[in-house]
């Protein structure tokens, strides 16, 4: 009898693993997030941004999830640009959904090698490793992750010039209506800095910020989700004005007095394998919270 209960012990902490799913990896997210970067600048409509669209489809491939396209022609400063958003569904039961997304472009800079190791990279990497992860998770809701492209502004940023990508997907999914069965979606920018600290972004879901911030202080992880406050314009404001719970996670503090932003400096020896697995963590538990 003992055995036998045992037995249906084991078995149930076996089942309840396999639901839970694979832990996020830092070390994997890092290696993603290095192979973006190795096919060098990847402004939107560039040859390596499309041989990273490539790879990103090569590995999503892999896994069980719809891949689609949103493909569009932006009109920017510099004339028209064709600029393609990335999009996996992992298909749930509920008719309910969750997104996570990021962008994959880094902003085009004229004269400068700018690769982006965090702005843009580590956002790309990290998608694909949570990808991984998500795959082997069991949820009621559709989890989509979504690689915006055009994030970056081509010059000066303002209202129409920036976030080209998210701009494009949320005037989609709200005329397809898509955008009312999201119960959240929550943005990552910039979350590979070493010295890693995630500000509040003050025009973000309230609510949806508090879930993620308890939920990384219940991880142990609550130093790097900080109590300063500040206004971000980034890839959630296009569903935030729809009316989408969203929630905007970025480190706009990236080397000293921000040095390493927008500039030759953000290369890979700035951002850390620890610093992807935080936010990895964190919001693997917030998907299965939520």
């Amino acid at each position: 009898m003992l055995s036998k209960t045992l037995f249906r012990l084991a078995l149930l902490m076996v089942l309840a693993s396999a639901a839970l799913g694979a832990d996020f990896s830092g070390t994997a997210a890092l290696e993603f997030t290095r192979k973006a970067v190795s096919f060098g600048p990847r402004p939107p409509g560039s040859a390596a941004n499309q041989k990273l669209q490539a790879y990103i489809e090569s590995q999503l491939k892999m896994l069980r999830c719809q891949v689609s396209f949103d493909a569009f022609t932006a009109k920017t400063p510099v004339g028209p640009v064709a600029m393609r958003n990335i999009i996996a569904n992992f298909r749930g039961t509920s008719g309910r959904a969750i997104v996570i997304t990021g962008h994959f472009d880094t902003k085009p800079i004229p004269g400068s090698v700018f690769l982006g190791a965090n702005d843009g990279g580590s956002s790309t990497g990290f998608l694909l490793e949570l990808a991984r992860v998500v795959n082997s998770m069991s949820t009621p809701d559709d989890i989509y992750l979504v690689w915006f492209d055009g994030e970056e502004a081509f010059g000066e940023w303002s209202a129409t010039n920036g976030t080209y990508g998210s701009r494009h997907l949320a005037d989609k999914w709200s005329a397809e209506g898509t955008l009312a069965r999201i119960k959240a979606l929550i943005n990552v920018d910039m979350i590979g800095d070493k010295d890693l600290g995630i500000l509040q972004e003050t025009l973000s879901s309230q609510p949806l910020r508090r879930q993620v911030w308890q939920t990384a202080n219940d991880l142990g992880y609550g130093k790097y989700f900080l109590d300063s406050q500040l206004p971000t314009e980034d890839d959630h404001l296009p569903f935030l004005k729809r009316g989408v719970n969203a929630l905007d996670l970025i480190d706009f503090d990236y080397g000293p007095n921000n040095a390493y932003w927008h500039n030759e400096k953000d290369t890979m020896d700035k951002i850390s394998a620890h610093s992807l697995e935080v936010v990895g963590s964190v919001l693997t538990a917030v998907i299965r919270k939520l």
